[in-house]
């Protein structure tokens, strides 16, 4: 049951038009004690983020600066995407994956399509905490030092 504990902490932000598709994967992903937002457009999920608001604009957020955006983004970035399709189209696919996509779906998503979320979703989590402890730690680390990338993280050796 320790497992099932760990789980709850991870939000799912669950976007698709169709109400029957909607239902089924908030009821799989809270069957897997996922906290659950669901939404019917990528507006909604846009307003839901705060970077636009409910007439389709951008967000104050994204509009303050340059740097504000930037910010914005590198926040962003680390959150796990998965598409979701009931189209099997291979080049379709194969561009949502090189694109960044860290799944894809075909509908109807089954359960054990959303375990494979679990692995995406820690590994999201050590990026932000990872990420979180350089940004802390990073005026303590002497210049000399080199940094490196190993399996999707900073190195400083």
């Amino acid at each position: 049951m320790g497992g099932v504990a760990t789980d709850a902490k991870f939000h799912v932000l669950a976007v698709d038009d169709s109400l029957i598709d909607r239902t089924l994967i908030e009821r799989l992903l809270k069957t897997s004690s996922y906290q659950v937002t669901a939404v019917d457009s990528g507006n909604k999920a846009l307003e839901f983020l705060g970077l636009q608001d409910a007439e389709g604009r951008h967000s104050d957020l994204v509009n303050v600066s340059t740097n504000s955006h930037d910010q914005e983004s590198s926040s962003l970035k680390d959150i796990p995407v998965v598409i979701m399709s009931s189209e099997n189209i291979p080049s379709r696919i194969n561009s949502c994956l090189e694109q960044g996509a860290e799944e894809f779906f075909l509908k109807p998503v089954k359960q054990a399509d959303v375990n494979k979320l679990r692995p995406h979703l820690l590994r999201g989590k050590a990026k932000e905490l990872f990420n979180h402890k350089k940004d802390v730690m990073g005026e303590c680390l002497p210049l000399e030092r080199t940094r490196t990338r190993h399996n999707g993280f900073e190195v400083v050796q």
